[in-house]
């Protein structure tokens, strides 16, 4: 493939994972929590937890550090994975009127998300070899949308706190943040997972 179509695509993956990975799930949680549609807040909930190893990674790819390649390829298989694992919120979401506008954009958004997450876990999987050789030119097409988001937050940051958001510093939070992550993560396999099931609980 050649280097533009590649980089094309890397920023249609981050445009598409920007609207139905973020954008989208936003305004779901807002919508259900609104109309008190209580399967749908915790379907979520769970979902933006999962999800926020999409926000680790760009922390991390933002300082170029290897391990973001390895978490941006992981965030996909999470995500989907997420959306789809309960059986009591299956249940519950399969229980409400098809018609109605949120159960039916709820719905919609999970499809359309599974494949935006196979889309971007075929991509990113081709960016796992830049673990070892992060200077390649198709690393630098997954580097860019972050550093990108990177310039405005540091703005948006300067301006409220009058301080410097720079590279190491992201980086820095994203490692804590990541830290974090794997330690819920890993409570949650070995003592939930085995007592719970695939039943949301207290996830």
């Amino acid at each position: 493939m050649q280097e533009l179509q590649y980089r094309t695509l890397v920023w249609l993956t981050y445009r598409l994972a920007a609207t139905f990975a973020v954008g989208l799930p936003l305004v779901l949680i807002v919508w259900s929590a609104l109309v008190k549609q209580t399967a749908m807040v915790r379907l979520l909930s769970i979902y933006w937890k999962v999800s926020s190893l999409l926000g680790i990674s760009m922390l991390l790819l933002t300082d170029q550090k290897p391990l973001g390649f390895l978490t941006l390829s992981l965030a996909p298989i999470l995500m989907g994975t997420s959306v789809w694992f309960w059986v009591d919120l299956n249940e519950e979401l399969a229980d409400l009127p098809a018609w109605k506008a949120l159960p039916f954009t709820v719905r919609i958004w999970r499809w359309a998300l599974s494949a935006v997450s196979v889309l971007a876990l075929t991509l990113s999987t081709q960016s796992l070899k830049c673990i070892q050789v992060s200077n390649l030119k198709n690393c630098q097409a997954w580097v860019e949308p972050p550093k990108g988001l990177h310039l405005v937050f540091e703005k948006i940051f300067a301006f409220l706190f009058g301080g410097q958001w720079t590279e190491p510093v992201a980086a820095f939070m994203g490692y804590l943040a990541l830290l974090a992550y794997a330690v819920g993560m890993l409570q949650w396999i070995l003592i939930r997972l085995p007592k719970q099931g695939r039943v949301a609980g207290e996830f």
